[in-house]
This record gives structure tokens, sequence and C-alpha cells, in this order.
């Protein structure tokens, strides 16, 4: 199969599965998105929804956030993984906000980037989501679903998968994409367990269970 028909079937397939997929993380701006995205990694989304309605509650600006003490953010994410790092980080993020961009979220990869705590895929999330400009963020179920469908090479960084991605999917659906193999790989082709016996993409996949498959129409 050519690459192109390729990626023309997990598009197809996750346009018919997560036709309205979309960002979980809860935010009503781009600095609630900022700090949301910084505080989900290596952790779930879930788990961020828990605690971040009152961090925003208590910290509803840049400003505010930067002048919490470091003991208070760590009691308000201790439910979250790494707890004690995300609390400084979102301090000094938010502190450089004020300091560097008059408390406003810059809307440029290399600024984004320029922040505590922030990757190049935090900065595509907030780019997308929060100013609608292109981007395909790479996380952990975004590179695990395109390494098992060939999209990209185990061997491929996550910076390498993010370039094919982007150089075999229409700009105009970067986005839309990237939240839909996120669900893809959140609910279905799980890192264990996966959901083999029910995937329209079996076919393609290169670590599928042995299981009877049941046929799926897509």
């Amino acid at each position: 199969m050519k690459k192109a028909e390729r990626v023309a079937r997990v598009l197809e397939a996750v346009d018919t599965l997560f036709p309205d997929a979309e960002c979980e993380l809860i935010h009503h701006n781009a600095f609630e998105l900022l700090i949301a995205v910084v505080l989900s990694a290596q952790t779930t989304d879930k788990s961020v929804n828990q605690v971040t309605p009152v961090l925003f509650q208590k910290y509803p600006t840049p400003e505010a956030l930067a002048n919490a003490s470091l003991e208070e953010l760590e009691q308000s994410l201790k439910r979250i993984g790494l707890y004690r790092n995300k609390a400084k980080n979102v301090k000094c993020l938010s502190q450089e906000l004020v300091e560097r961009f008059d408390g406003q979220v810059p809307q440029t990869r290399e600024e984004l980037t320029s922040l505590p705590g922030v990757g190049r895929k935090t900065a595509n999330v907030v780019l997308s989501d929060a100013f609608g400009v292109p981007a395909l963020a790479v996380d952990t179920h975004v590179e695990r679903v395109s390494k098992r469908l060939k999209l990209a090479k185990k061997e491929d960084s996550v910076l390498d998968v993010e370039r094919k991605l982007c150089r075999e999917i229409p700009r105009t659906r970067w986005t839309r994409t990237h939240h839909q193999l996120i669900f893809f790989g959140r609910y279905f082709c799980k890192a264990t367990a996966p959901s083999c016996a029910d995937c329209p993409l079996f076919d393609i996949c290169t670590e599928p269970l042995r299981l009877k498959r049941r046929p799926i129409e897509v």
C-alpha cells in the first residue's frame, strides 16, 4: 500500500470514529489552556481537569499566578504527578508572561517555547487550539498510533513523526487530525489492551494482537 493510500485510510477511519474530537482540557482562554497543557505532562487530562477549575478560580490571571506562593501552588496541584516541578514551572511561566509579554500569551512557537516548562508539543497545542494556527502536536498517543499504523518509523523521534505527519496530512486538517489521533490512541489503540478486534485499521497495523477480528464498516 502506498503512503498516500495509507494516510487516506487512517484519516477516513478517525473521521468516522471521532468526528467531533477536540481538546479535553478544561479552559476558557489561551492562558488557562497554556497552564493546563503544561500540567498535563505525564498525567491524564482527567486528573488535570480535577485541579484546574479551583486553580483558575484562585489565580485567574498570569499576575495572580505569578504572585502565588510556591507552597500554595503545590497544595493546589498535589493530586497530579510531578506537582512540585509543575508548581515551580507555572509560577515562573506566569512571571515571564507578566515581565516579558505584558501578561499575554505569545502567539509564536519560538516565544512559547522560551517559557519555563513549555516544549514544542505544548506550543503546538496552544497555537492550534487557542489561536487557530495550523499545528499538529505529537504526544505519546499520536506517536504510538503513527508508528503502529506505519505513518512513521519505530526509530523516528517525536519531531520526525511531526514532520512526516505534516508532510502527508493537509494543513487545513492538522488540528483536527491531532485530536482525532489522540482519541484513537486514548480510547481505541491503547498502549496496552488495544481494541484490535474492532479496529478498522487492523490490516495495516504493525503490532496487531492475535485476535479474531470483527469486521467494521468505515
